[in-house]
């Protein structure tokens, strides 16, 4: 078991973070003891609860099922999650439970967060993408027709729950997208600021094949320095007015494919490798990194063999990226490799992209 913590000096906010592989059915237990009050709604992936509703232990009435997939963060969802609340006479004092993928945790994370100007939530991830980073930070949202998470707020949670349990039945191709997030915090390891030398790079080089075969010791050593990353950045940047945007390395440009192919072709994770190619590129042009870095990521990334995502006519491309939260006034905003392990955040007319 590893337990980390989260500790916000400019708002005093603290929460804990515990990564374990004990038995699925002794979650409950650990769940309702952080809990103030004496109800709770659980959002559930609807895979989630056919694989392990019954292990958990949570009845029918307290459970709000949510179908898989990006498209179900929506506003009809939100609204849905609200009434089910508010019928339960949530309070205050009460709580939310988000059990499944990012899509789980940003969708209930936001009901939390607005729900009675903010309650209680507590997360717990059983995506490999959602245990490294979506379940870490407070980041909550809902989509929209116009784009990826242009709907949300910043709203920690009172705890996260993760057991590498979960990821023995994750499918191979969600797994890799939560693989996708892990190599993007190889990328902006220095960036980070971390005190701790954590050498992500050398972790997975030495890993790989045990990373690819899910074994669970590995994964909880990889899951926590991942964490123990983004831990240090938001710490220092809650809500990304500065550092914090680093963690968007590969997401400009992947968020724009997820957006024009209505996030139903590709999985967050190929858009964010897509996304990590193409600034390796464009820092390579630019003149910020030489192309034996270049070289050496895409042969790293290729050893993963991510899904290819295909080209999209750059007109395209650039109006799906000016509709990006970061893009300001015609510029758009990359996160770039500026040197080993190192990023920067650069604003680029659209002719000075392709």
């Amino acid at each position: 078991m590893k337990n980390l913590e989260v500790k916000i000096p400019q708002t005093q906010k603290q929460y804990p973070i515990t990564i374990e592989q004990d038995k699925i059915e002794n979650l409950k237990t650990k769940i309702l003891n952080v809990i103030r009050g004496q109800k709770f709604l659980v959002v559930i992936s609807e895979k989630v609860n056919k694989l392990y509703g019954d292990t958990l232990g949570f009845t029918t009435e307290e459970k709000f099922v949510l179908k898989d997939g990006e498209k179900e963060k929506n506003f009809s969802n939100y609204k849905k999650i609200l009434d089910k609340a508010l019928k339960m006479q949530l309070t205050r004092k009460d709580a939310i439970i988000a059990v499944g993928g990012g899509v789980v945790g940003d969708l209930a994370g936001f009901v939390a967060s607005t729900y009675m100007r903010g309650i209680d939530y507590i997360q717990v991830p059983t995506t490999l993408l959602a245990c490294v980073d979506s379940s870490v930070g407070g980041k909550v949202a809902i989509n929209s027709d116009f784009g990826k998470n242009l709907i949300g707020s910043f709203y920690q949670p009172k705890a996260v729950f993760i057991n590498t349990n979960f990821l023995k039945t994750l499918d191979d191709r969600q797994y890799k997208t939560g693989l996708g997030e892990v190599v993007k915090y190889m990328f902006i390891e220095k960036s980070c600021l971390c005190k701790e030398d954590l050498n992500l790079s050398n972790f997975i080089s030495e890993n790989i094949d045990k990373i690819l075969s899910r074994n669970l010791n590995v994964l909880e050593l990889l899951i926590e320095i991942c964490i123990k990353l983004k831990i240090a950045v938001v710490e220092q940047d809650e809500q990304e007015k500065g550092l914090r945007k680093i963690l968007n390395f590969g997401h400009t440009y992947g968020h724009a494919i997820e957006n024009i192919t209505k996030y139903r072709k590709y999985t967050h994770g190929e858009a964010v490798v897509s996304g990590i190619k193409f600034v390796f590129a464009l820092a390579e042009k630019r003149g910020l990194i030489d192309k034996n870095y270049r070289y050496w990521a895409e042969d790293i990334l290729s050893k993963f063999n991510f899904k290819v995502v295909s080209d999209f006519p750059h007109e395209k491309i650039i109006k799906a990226m000016k509709l990006d939260k970061k893009a300001d006034f015609n510029k758009i905003t990359f996160i770039l490799p500026v040197d080993y392990f190192a990023v920067q955040e650069f604003s680029l007319l659209p002719d000075e992209i392709f």
